[in-house]
């Protein structure tokens, strides 16, 4: 048990096991899971959320292994995704709603193991700044499962980036892929997921795609460069 285990008034383990390398990705997925019972737990408690719904919260996350396990059989696809993509020197991830974060933690995969520079971006700020940035050199990460919320809104940022020649790499869901129309470079499409549960699939490419980029780079994906797994100087 860690210092900060022993000093803290209550800690939940995100049971992840030993990290190998050190730029995690289960640490993340792990994280997103526990917050989310504990966000069902919390509902429960206050009576903000009945029974059923709760059941249905919870078939929702019984079903997360095997959507995992078909999204890892995308990893042929996004290898050759990436041997296309690794000469860029510069990428922009942008999503919106729960999607948002996933942006963060793609770009953030990527600037740590293949060392290419990377932005996450809610995709509503697209245009108080990043649009600045993109032309044919700069590949634009789309981050968009098919929400019913946020996914229309997302594809006036795909035509805004089009309108500029940028690259665009599209994840979404098989629902909402047809909607593309042919107007992203690369689609990649994800098995469909309850919405709260999504980013937990939809990072696995981005993942993925930080992996093999590197390889196809040189670069040590398991010992990044500058990077350390513990913080021992403030």
């Amino acid at each position: 048990m860690s210092k900060i285990a022993r000093d803290a008034d209550g800690v939940i383990y995100t049971h992840a096991g030993p990290e190998i390398g050190v730029a995690s990705t289960k640490a993340f997925t792990t994280q997103l899971i526990v917050f989310y019972f504990l966000a069902l737990y919390l509902g429960r408690i206050k009576k903000t959320i009945g029974k059923d719904e709760s059941r249905a919260l919870l078939r929702d996350a019984i079903r997360i292994p095997q959507l995992i396990q078909i999204t890892l059989g995308l990893d042929d696809a996004v290898k050759e995704l990436a041997q296309d993509f690794f000469h860029y020197r510069n990428f922009l991830y942008l999503g919106r709603g729960i999607s948002h974060p996933v942006a963060y933690e793609g770009a953030l995969k990527l600037k740590e193991v293949s060392y290419i520079h990377a932005e996450g971006y809610a995709a509503g700020e697209m245009k108080h700044g990043p649009i600045a940035l993109i032309d044919e050199e700069m590949p634009v990460v789309l981050i968009a499962p098919n929400d019913g919320i946020t996914f229309k809104k997302i594809l006036g940022n795909l035509q805004e980036i089009r309108a500029r020649r940028g690259k665009v790499i599209f994840i979404t869901s098989s629902s909402a892929a047809e909607e593309l129309g042919g107007s992203a470079d690369r689609v990649v499409i994800i098995p469909e997921s309850s919405n709260l549960l999504s980013p937990i699939i939809s990072v696995i490419p981005l993942q993925l795609l930080a992996y093999h980029i590197a390889n196809f780079k040189g670069t040590d994906v398991d010992q990044p460069r500058n990077l350390a797994k513990v913080v021992t100087v403030e």
